[in-house]
This record gives structure tokens, sequence and C-alpha cells, in this order.
């Protein structure tokens, strides 16, 4: 699509532009943005909003715009709106906002080197017998009637990032409300979040300072540990190290906790599918694939802006103009998926974008993944009666989609 005048979208279209990100925002959209969508696809793949930005819904034109490196990531217009402009000031926002998921090349491209050679796929593979053991006595925790959410989808990534990292079993815990609290600034940037959000990096930051110097002097088989030990030429600093430790585990728990309740609410919407999976745990591969695709737990990406006037995709992108790239949309692009409202646990078609791409796409994808496919089998195979108990909540906001809490019984 060529995209090359705004006027084309009309008056008309980019009123429907504003109402439906509106609607995305309301409880119902929330709910289901999937119909708000397609009525965003119907006008084009990418369109403006009334305030500007660039509202891309293809597959194709996000792709495209996740692997073009030209296109920066802008936190601070965002910190700088919601009243902190000396975001550097707040421990929360410091350490959410200075880490690799917000800073552009060349930082980027440096840090991104440096925890790459350390967290390797022979580590995560490596972790799988942990894994398997985690996710066995996190069923027994939800047994009989309990919260998917509180009892399972939440502590298991912190657990495992837990083992991942190196952090003892039995501080662990700890980091299921810190990880929490500390995250809740992605979405909401209120004086009351960032105040409870920089207790918790306060306290977060401290014991991983603390452990890494441990890990220094006193180096185990473990994360920390690597990216701690590295010996002469370039290197984490104490306050990259801290950083990075802790995108892990929030990185490393919000996506999996959202994928793990999105997908079984889907499981238990399509018992057949669900049925499938019980009896071949094999297709667990392609079954986290769909899952990621047909609920993507990360719906959206914004703060990226053109640092100049730009054509990516077929169109032209201003100087400036903020980026909307739209993930859970893209994942239902009729133009790529066949049938994309269905569940098809062994689709074989484009992999969905639900972990973003190019250069920021994320470290703990790999893990998260991993996770899954371990966690759906094993759940089917030990509760194979688990329905819902309860009407599901969803969680507030629209960048991350997942459950609040899930009433399940597995008796």
């Amino acid at each position: 699509m060529a995209f090359r005048d705004r006027a084309a979208v009309g008056a008309r279209g980019q009123q429907t532009v504003g109402e439906v990100l509106t609607a995305l925002a309301m409880p119902g959209g929330r709910a289901d943005p999937y119909p708000l969508y397609e009525r965003l696809r119907a006008i084009g793949p990418a369109v403006t909003a009334p305030d500007g930005a660039l509202v891309v819904t293809g597959y194709r034109e996000c792709s495209m715009l996740l692997r073009d490196h030209r296109l920066h990531k802008t936190p601070e217009r965002r910190l700088a709106a919601s009243g902190y402009p000396q975001w550097q000031d707040r421990p929360a926002l410091r350490l959410m906002f200075g880490s690799i998921m917000m800073v552009n090349p060349p930082a980027h491209t440096r840090l991104r080197r440096l925890v790459s050679a350390c967290l390797t796929a022979r580590r995560v593979a490596g972790l799988r017998p942990a894994v398997e053991r985690i996710v066995a006595s996190a069923c027994e925790q939800i047994a009989g009637d309990s919260d998917f959410v509180t009892g399972f989808a939440v502590p298991l990534p912190v657990t495992v990032i837990g083992e991942l990292l190196g952090i003892p079993a039995a501080d662990r815990p700890m980091f299921t409300d810190l990880a929490r609290d500390w995250s809740a600034v992605l979405e909401v940037l209120s004086p009351e979040a960032v105040d409870r959000a920089d207790d918790a990096a306060t306290a977060m930051a401290g014991y991983l300072a603390d452990l890494a110097a441990q890990r220094r002097e006193q180096p185990t088989d473990d994360l920390i540990s690597a990216m701690a030990g590295a010996d002469g030429g370039d290197r984490l600093t104490g306050g990259e190290l801290v950083t990075m430790a802790a995108l892990l585990l929030k990185a490393g728990s919000e996506t999996t906790t959202g994928l793990l309740s999105n997908g079984l609410v889907a499981l238990l919407a399509h018992p057949d599918q669900a049925a499938r999976l019980r009896a071949g745990p094999l297709l667990a591969i392609p079954a986290v694939e769909e899952l990621l695709r047909y609920d993507s737990p990360v719906q959206m990406l914004s703060g990226r802006s053109a640092p100049g006037d730009l054509t990516i995709a077929g169109f032209d992108i201003s100087d400036d103009q903020q980026v909307l790239v739209m993930l859970g949309a893209a994942n239902r692009d009729a133009a790529v998926f066949s049938d994309p409202g269905r569940l098809i646990l062994d689709r074989a078609q484009q992999a969905p974008l639900s972990f973003g791409g190019g250069i920021h796409y994320c470290l703990g994808a790999p893990l998260a993944r991993l996770e899954a496919q371990v966690a759906f089998p094993a759940l089917l195979a030990r509760f194979p009666r688990l329905a819902l108990a309860g009407e599901p909540v969803r969680r507030d906001g629209t960048a991350l989609r997942g459950h609040a809490s899930l009433p399940v019984s597995a008796r």
C-alpha cells in the first residue's frame, strides 16, 4: 500500500480510527479487541490517527516496521507527557526506561551483543528439566478449585527466571510481587504507581547488585555469573547487569503469564483442540505458536518514531511521527493467515509477531516458548477435566493482554 498522503484516509476515516482506538481502551475493547482491529484494517493496513500517529495493523507492514532499525524508541516523550521529564531521578523509571528494551543503537547493539553471548540457546535448552520440575510443582498448586493466574501463571515464569539467573530458591517468591509492582509503570504512570514501583525497583536492584557481587567472587553455572564474569574487553557495568537481570525478570514473567492465561482460556474454549494436544504432546511446538498468534500477550508496541522523513513498507513516515505497531491485529491478518479467527494448533503458516522483530526481538522469547511447550501438555494430562470455574477478569491496559484472575476447577 502506498501511504503517501494522509488525506487519503479522509476525515471520516480518521474519525473511525479515533473511535476504534478509544474503544480499545474500554472494558469491552479489552475483552475482545479483534473486531475493532478489523474495523481499522478495513480502512487500510496503515492508517493515521487523529493525533497524527501511524497505526499499523497489516502483518507484512508491521513486520517490515519492526525490522527497520531506522525507527527509534522514544520513551522520553511519553515520560515527559506524563509529568516525568527528569525520569532518570526515579528508581523505577530509570531501571525500566534505561534498559535495553528502550534504548537505540549503538548502545542497544552493544548491550544485545554482550547479553546474547551469555543467554544462549544451549543455556535455555538446558533448563528443560528444571522447567518440567517447576511445572509439575505448580500443577499441584491448582489442584481442586483455584485461581490459575495467582497459582500457576504468575509464579511459574518468575520461578523459572530465578532458576536461569541463579536466584536462590528461598528468595524467588519475593520477586513475584516486586516484578509486578515495578513493571506496572509500563502501562500506568500515575504518581501512586510510580511511588510503588520505586520501592519495588529499589529493593530489586539492591538484591541483584548484591547477588552479582557474590557471583563475581564465587561464580556458579547461572546467567548472572555469566554476565558478571566476562574477562577482558567490553563487559556489562554493574548497573547494566542489574538493569538486564531486572528486565529479564519482568520480560520473563509478564509475557509468559499472559501467554499461559490467554492460552488456557483459548484451549478451554476449543475442547477439540485441547483434546488433540492432550493426545499428542508432540504437537506442543506448533500449538504454542498458534496460541501466541490467536491471542497475543503483547497486543501493541508504541514509543517508536521516525528521526527524519522515512519511507518504509511503501508508505511515508514524517519526521517525529509516532508509530503504533498492532501485533494482535497483525496476527489476525486474513491476507496471511487463513481463517484467522479459528484456533488451529497445527497451523503451518507465518510465525506470529507476538515477540516483536528486528533488533528489539524479545530476548526472553525462547524461554517463554519452552515454558508454554512444557506447561500446556502437562496441565491437560494432569487435569483432564480442567474447566473455568467463574468469569475470567482481564487485566487493565491495552498493550499487554492477559488476566488478573482466572478461576478454574481441576477436579
